[in-house]
């Protein structure tokens, strides 16, 4: 809970005035942040980045099997509530009250997935969270259907991977195991949601003509909208199974959705704004600008990169998503996003599977700084598959190069690494997939509070990284988006507004960090294959196999003279189940064996344990730092790097660099834009020539 301080007047920002509801006090935004395990309610003053009250509950997680994870929507809602009227306590020690806030903003953990019957409210199942991995046979299922069973073959359309991860596969799972869902899809009564779109039903009345709607960074999370027509696509709804009236309707992410009416302290409050929790950081961050980015650390890790107003879609294991969109007529803002699913959870993991450490917050710094390496030992906590950029599901987690002198140290200090490295990771792929590297990397979460954590991801990437001075930016996001549509916050003075921030400088050499990341990419491919699941026979080929070895086996058993199984030809040439029974009658009456070479269901490093074996550390060489793309940076100018950020324009998948112009700039003028135009892409530089040609004549 933060702390309270005295009011204290500043009108405002940059020379602006700041609207206000009256001469004395200003306007007041409200923010539900649901969170993986928390749920807050925070109170922001209109265009001031501090929180002025804030109270917040922890949620209960359950996990019935390996890998599963549910929360309960319910609980969800009392928590809402209970924060609200915490908050609300404060605000009247501040002078303030309930009616000062004029608008309410939404921010959410994303891809959990809740269904409920829209005539009486009744939960139907527990939410299934957005880590949860039960959904694997549900992917095998939708891969048969796709060619070449490619898992990025939608990615052109709504920009995500076929992966557990996202909402659609536990839509599906939900109807086709839940029998209730099923009922429920079957009668017209089934709603799905994520948990924004369970919070604006139920706080804009619920069964008495409550709301069912998300907004467009939500629903880009679920593989069923279109990333085009920002609705949701038929094809991918009729892919899924999943009925079009089950689903909210898609607004922007600053716009008044209506007020509040539940009977809740929150009533007659305008609901303005919603953002999913990384696209809300985003925004709070100030990442307003193309070719800014954001990384979250909390129990995953979410790097988000803005790409403006154009769909970049990525070659290189990210994912295409909606940043944010101000508004119905305002154009959609793009990112591209790399996810990675465990960073705070390794040390949990330490702390209660390994009980190497008891605080996480205290020990992971303290007892990793007592080492000033890792001693070469590597951690992949891929303790449910690996999320971006490899998006492989059959990884497992790994501990390699440990010796006779590796100690706890070495471990500890291995996982904080691995977060680093993941992160690195995604940043190899947005290099390649937008061809500018990153002049520096904005962070929060939690995680964010360990130096150490901080000085190791400056040192294996190579850039600046900026620690914000508030742990959730995610709360601040959604208020700026909220006060926006109520018409308190302007977007335009944010975007030029400084957020107050530690700077963290690389002190590691190129060659120190490649050959470390060069190691983890070893790792990494040894945490590979691991997980051998059952596949379903759509995905492994049998239904063929079966056909076949039918067909073979029939033709053996008519070969016999006097077979006792002529009669039954005619009837089985066209059943299946005939011929399988046949098959077993005829291998049990004459001793048939029919030899079959299945070949194998997937091709996994096990297979080639001599391949991998036999390669050097070379093989595994990245290219993340090569001359041409190197940064080469004079750190006595890194406050003109962070002040003085470059707009990133992505034209016809090329970017180009805007730089800003800055006074006294001798190079302004004539040969200063002749050489943009050189940067620029191939259709500028025809129409440069053609008017240098013209100019000659």
């Amino acid at each position: 809970m933060s702390a309270k301080r005295p009011l204290k007047r500043q009108d405002s920002i940059h020379g602006e005035e700041m609207p206000v509801r009256d001469s004395s006090k200003k306007s007041l935004v409200g923010v539900i942040d649901d969170g993986t395990k928390t749920v807050r309610f925070v109170i922001f003053e209109a265009e001031r980045s501090e929180e002025l009250a804030s109270y917040q509950l922890d949620k209960t997680v359950v996990q019935p099997q390996e890998g599963w994870y549910e929360q309960d929507p319910l609980e969800i809602l009392h928590h809402i509530r209970e924060c609200a009227e915490k908050t609300f306590e404060q605000l009247t020690e501040l002078g303030y009250s309930k009616e000062d806030i004029v608008a309410l903003g939404i921010t959410n953990q994303r891809e959990t997935t809740i269904a409920w019957d829209k005539f009486t409210g009744e939960l139907l199942h527990p939410a299934i969270a957005w880590n949860d991995i039960r959904t694997d046979s549900t992917v095998d299922a939708i891969l048969a259907k796709v060619p070449d069973r490619n898992k990025n073959y939608l990615k052109h359309i709504c920009g995500l991977p076929i992966s557990p991860y996202f909402s659609a596969l536990k839509m599906r799972w939900l109807k086709d195991n839940i029998k209730a869902v099923r009922r429920a899809s079957r009668d017209k009564r089934l709603l799905f949601g994520t948990v924004d779109a369970w919070i604006m039903w139920n706080l804009t009345g619920g069964v008495q003509d409550g709301l069912h709607v998300t907004d467009v960074t939500n629903a880009s999370r679920t593989l069923l909208m279109n990333l085009e027509t920002l609705n949701w696509d038929p094809m991918l709804c009729r892919l899924f199974g999943i009925h079009r009236d089950s689903l909210p309707q898609i607004r922007s992410s600053s716009e008044v959705y209506g007020v509040v009416k539940d009977g809740s302290v929150l009533d007659g409050i305008r609901i303005s704004g919603i953002l999913g929790n990384q696209q809300s950081a985003l925004v709070g961050q100030n990442c307003l600008q193309a070719g800014q980015a954001k990384n979250t650390y909390r129990s995953g890790c979410f790097l988000l990169y803005n790409t403006g107003t154009r769909r970049v879609h990525s070659a290189h294991g990210l994912v295409t998503t909606l940043a944010y969109r101000l508004g119905p007529r305002a154009p959609p803002v793009y990112a591209l996003e790399g996810s990675v699913a465990v960073a705070g959870e390794a040390m949990k993991f330490l702390r209660d599977n390994l009980k190497l450490i008891k605080d996480v917050a205290k020990d992971t710094e303290h007892i990793a700084g007592q080492v000033f390496s890792t001693g070469d030992v590597y951690f992949v906590p891929a303790f449910s598959g690996l999320y971006a950029p490899y998006w492989r599901k059959d990884a497992r987690g790994i501990i390699c190069g440990l010796t006779a002198f590796t100690t706890k140290n070495h471990i500890i200090r291995a996982a904080l690494e691995a977060v680093c490295f993941q992160t690195r990771d995604i940043l190899e792929a947005m290099n390649k997939d937008c061809g500018m590297p990153l002049s520096k990397l904005h962070v929060d979460g939690r995680m964010t509070s360990n130096d150490l954590l901080m000085q190791l991801q400056a040192d294996l990437i190579g850039i600046p990284v900026l620690r914000a001075h508030s742990w959730d930016m995610s709360a601040l996001g959604v208020a700026m988006v909220a006060g926006h549509a109520a018409g308190v916050w302007a977007a335009d003075t944010w975007r030029h507004h400084a957020t107050p921030a530690d700077t963290f400088l690389p002190t590691a050499t190129d060659d120190d960090r490649d050959a470390r990341y060069t190691k983890w990419k070893m790792a990494v491919q040894r945490s590979l294959g691991w997980a051998t699941t059952k596949k379903s026979i759509a995905m492994t080929g049998q239904a063929k196999r079966k056909c076949s070895m039918s067909a073979q086996s029939f033709d053996v058993c008519l070969s016999r003279e006097n077979s006792i199984l002529e009669p039954l030809v005619e009837n089985v040439i066209e059943d299946d189940t005939l011929i399988e029974e046949l098959i077993q009658y005829s291998a049990r009456k004459f001793s048939i064996f029919v030899p079959l070479k299945s070949p194998k269901d997937e091709h996994t490093i096990l297979d080639d344990a001599d391949y991998y074996m036999s390669k050097n550390e070379s093989d595994y060489m990245c290219h993340y730092s090569q001359t041409k793309k190197k940064l080469h940076t004079n750190w006595g100018t890194i406050e003109e790097i962070i002040e003085n950020d470059p707009e990133i324009i992505f034209e016809n998948d090329s970017p180009i660099v805007v730089e800003p112009v800055r006074e006294g700039d001798d190079n302004v003028g004539a040969d200063s834009f002749k050489k943009q135009l050189d940067k620029a892409p191939s259709i500028v530089s025809h129409m440069r020539n053609k008017m240098t040609h013209t100019s000659q004549t």
